[in-house]
């Protein structure tokens, strides 16, 4: 992954040269990622071309992403993974890019949206396309290509990408789950080559135990595991889980409790108004002291186990159907005009599901901000493969993937805990201590209800019921932590 500005003026010969953190030509330059684990190389083409590349996987299917820079001509590609999204814009003869859309806040404009993308938000239908919220940002979705040359900027889209889209019969004698764990713990050991010390999110679920259980068998010099914990019950039992798993496989943990650390926190990254990404997650700030704590511990790599519920979907890719959207009553006119586009510019199907890159969108970033590099084993294009040809019986309620826990030894408590954690708890403490005086502040002064998005009279009846309801609606949330990331970027 990589950040730039380059110059069409700086195309027409060669003469590139690395600079400190980048190389440099002119008044151009290409930055790759910091990532202590990622491999970067600029190398000479035909003429005065060149083309930087930077490696996101190690030692499985070579994926990269890469810009090729020749006369007249800049090409911008992604690749498969998907790890960071890539944003890109084009000011006069400069293109400029970057792995996190902080880097172009000389060129966001909170005053001038797409509506599109804004309706997307609000009413929490959200979409993987080149669309950002910002009109002339775009995103570089996987396996896409920009080309910049004087006639402007455009994005080409791939074809879309070839699955499996029924389950296939297993041969006599086969064991999946044996298959399974050779599978994963194999994706985890391509990286025990460049990393040394990792961490691994653990959340108490399935997912991320049977991650941790390959990142240890994969034989790294040190495996630390992370983690929230939730509050009340749910967070006891969760606590109870974790302790099994790190005491089971003998790790050193640090979980941090969620609800010390809600959104809107005094201290977080809205509550302090810093610069961020308006559409970032809303538990962004518990993470934020997690990532805190796998960076302080010298991780150059962490393992989540992002993904793990799509790869289990019993439906097939052309058959899945949209969950009912939930009306949004304080939608402005402006927004609730563009409903009507939420489906257009939509990515082709990609290799990786369409929830794991949106997810990666939102949670990834902050890590490679710190050098971190996160890796998702599980939605590892060779693991997709193999669960999309597994019969449905070993994808529901994650049947292979508990099993495999069992085998290892591991409680039932942990392989099928009966009560799973989720952060709804956490945002309602959030939106209920500290959002709603923000909500009173957006009535008085906000960017969305003065272009049109919020419509003030029904958000002001919304902020008033939730204050006397027991239960704060969702997406409230969402409203407000994306007003508060517009202006943290005006």
């Amino acid at each position: 992954m990589l950040s730039f500005r380059v110059r069409l003026a700086d195309t027409g010969d060669a003469g590139w040269r690395w600079d400190t953190d980048r190389w440099a030509k002119g008044e151009s330059w290409i930055r790759p990622a910091h990532a202590a684990v990622l491999f970067a190389d600029l190398i000479p083409g035909d003429g005065s071309s060149v083309c930087a590349l930077v490696r996101e996987d190690r030692d499985g299917e070579a994926d990269y992403t890469s810009l090729l820079v020749r006369p007249d001509e800049i090409q911008v590609s992604a690749g498969v993974l998907g790890t960071v999204p890539l944003y890109l814009t084009a000011v006069g003869d400069e293109v400029f890019g970057s792995w996190d859309i902080v880097d172009l806040r000389p060129h966001l404009r909170p005053d001038r949206l797409n509506p599109r993308a804004v309706a997307r938000t609000l009413s929490r239908q959200h979409r993987y396309s080149t669309d950002t919220l910002f009109d002339g940002v775009y995103r570089l979705t996987e396996r896409a290509t920009a080309v910049f040359t004087p006639a402007g900027l455009s994005i080409v889209y791939p074809e879309p990408a070839r699955h499996v889209l029924e389950p296939r019969t297993l041969r006599s004698g086969v064991d999946p789950v044996t298959t399974f764990d050779a599978l994963l713990t194999e994706a985890a050991a391509e990286w025990r080559s460049t990393a040394s010390r990792v961490g691994v999110e653990v959340s108490g679920g399935a997912d991320s135990a049977n991650v941790a259980l390959s990142a240890v068998a994969a034989g790294f010099g040190s495996v630390h595991t992370f983690g929230l914990l939730m509050g009340g019950r749910i967070g006891q039992l969760q606590r109870d889980r974790r302790r099994s798993l790190v005491d089971h496989l003998g790790l050193r943990d640090t979980a941090v409790p969620a609800m010390q650390h809600p959104p809107f926190v005094p201290g977080g990254v809205r509550g302090r108004r810093r610069p961020h990404d308006p559409a970032g997650a809303f538990y962004q700030e518990a993470f934020d002291v997690v990532r805190g704590h796998v960076a302080a511990h010298g991780c150059e790599l962490i393992f989540t186990g992002g993904g793990g519920d799509e790869v289990n979907a019993h439906h097939s890719r052309t058959e899945a159907g949209l969950p009912p959207k939930e009306p949004v009553p304080w939608l402005g006119d402006k927004a609730t005009a563009a409903l009507a586009q939420v489906n257009e510019n939509l990515a082709p199907i990609p290799v990786l599901p369409v929830p794991t890159l949106m997810a990666f969108g939102l949670h990834n970033p902050a890590y490679v901000r710190l050098g971190i590099w996160p890796v998702a084993p599980l939605v590892q294009p060779r693991m997709i493969r193999f669960m999309e040809q597994l019969p449905h019986e070993y994808k529901r309620d994650k049947r292979m993937f508990r099993d495999r826990l069992r085998r290892a030894g591991l409680p039932e408590s942990v392989a099928a805990p009966t009560e799973p954690e989720n952060f709804l708890a956490v945002m309602e403490s959030g939106l209920r201590t500290y959002g709603l005086p923000l909500l009173d502040e957006m009535l008085t002064d906000s960017l969305l209800i003065d272009l049109g998005y919020v419509d003030a009279d029904a958000l002001r009846r919304a902020r008033d019921h939730a204050e006397r309801t027991p239960a704060v609606p969702d997406l409230l949330c969402d409203t407000l932590a994306l007003e508060v990331g517009l202006r943290s970027l005006a």
